[in-house]
């Protein structure tokens, strides 16, 4: 029997509330230059750091991300984080990712440097930076030398466009009435006007 190649898996994880065109380069920018063999898009379930937000259902946001990958073979959705009880941790995210190869698997946590800086913050983060790389997003005006890479964490920095975006922006450009064509893609922007999400 001939042992099964290790796959280089990005797991992209997030709220997606909803998912836009910047998360899609973000994953695809990630893909590239890491030379990953697939993304995975892990919604979160119950995102422990967003408690004090008021954050879509995870049907919704489940939805809107199958939406927003379409057909692309490079990306697939796990519902990992949604099917689990309790707050949604990365460590566990990762773990639960792993689980669902045959064989081997070479994991990349993809996220904003931004984020990165909080790491200190994050459950079990020594364990999280023992079972998994991270691949740190640089944003547009945000220096890589503010990054706090302690935990024997193993970062690979990669430069994306700039598309200065986010989820915030979207939901208030809707409850403003403001149109999202080319900001999200179609499909979720038709699926959050179908349902009246993010309405004032």
């Amino acid at each position: 029997m001939f042992d099964l190649p290790v796959r280089r898996v990005g797991v992209f994880g997030g709220t997606f509330d909803p998912p836009h065109l910047g998360h899609l380069v973000a994953a695809s920018e990630a893909a590239f230059e890491c030379r990953l063999d697939e993304v995975v898009f892990v919604p979160a379930g119950d995102p422990w750091q967003k408690h004090h937000l008021n954050v879509t259902k995870a049907p919704a946001r489940l939805a809107m991300t199958a939406l927003a990958i379409g057909e692309n073979p490079l990306f697939r959705i796990s519902t990992c984080d949604i099917d689990r009880d309790g707050p949604t941790y990365a460590v566990d995210t990762v773990s639960d990712v792993a689980a669902e190869y045959e064989g081997e698997v070479d994991l990349h946590f993809v996220i904003g440097a931004d984020s990165l800086e909080n790491l200190h913050t994050w459950h079990r983060v020594e364990e999280l930076c023992k079972s998994v790389k991270f691949i740190a997003l640089n944003r547009p005006g945000h220096s890589r030398s503010e990054v706090d890479t302690s935990f024997g964490v193993e970062v690979e920095f990669i430069d994306m466009p700039a598309v200065d975006l986010s989820s915030t922006e979207c939901r208030q450009r809707v409850r403003d009435g403001q149109p999202l064509r080319y900001l999200v893609p179609d499909p979720v922007a038709a699926y959050i006007a179908e349902h009246g999400l993010y309405a004032a």
